[in-house]
């Protein structure tokens, strides 16, 4: 079963169990997939990739989003951002631990024979790809910051 048909289910099954947050988060998702999915240039069928991508940037807006209404003082939209991001979240692969990046980038490191910080391009390349979906760019970038500063 694809994505946007596991998502229209649990739309459903939402609407009878009249979840609002949950529903708001559903059609979110299903909003940005049909999107991706009918954007120029964009194949018929989404890849699981692309799939995870458009999830990934739907975690990252709300996060975003959540953290200004924080400092704005907005409780009630700090609240409905986070409820929407908890809905999203299990749709995407399982996260590595920060300890579990630590390890991969130390192998990583070893495999590609880098040794300063200037090289931090070519291990971020590698490490994107390799760990697409399981790991926030954000923190593979400070992980590889760290062990080559």
């Amino acid at each position: 079963m694809s994505l946007i048909q596991q998502i229209d289910q649990d739309i459903k099954q939402a609407m009878l169990a009249k979840q609002p947050d949950r529903l708001r988060g559903l059609r979110a998702i299903k909003s940005a997939l049909l999107l991706a999915k009918t954007e120029k240039g964009a194949s018929e069928e989404l890849t699981q990739d692309a799939e995870i991508k458009v999830l990934q940037k739907l975690i990252k807006q709300r996060k975003e989003s959540a953290d200004i209404y924080k400092t704005q003082g907005r409780e009630d939209l700090y609240e409905i951002e986070m409820a929407e991001m908890y809905v999203i979240e299990p749709y995407l692969p399982q996260q590595m631990s920060k300890f579990e990046i630590e390890g991969y980038v130390q192998e990583l490191v070893g495999r590609l024979g880098v040794t300063s910080v200037k090289e931090m391009g070519r291990v971020m390349g590698v490490a994107n790809k390799e760990l697409a979906g399981r790991a926030d760019g954000k923190t593979i970038s400070e992980v590889i910051k760290q062990l080559l500063g």
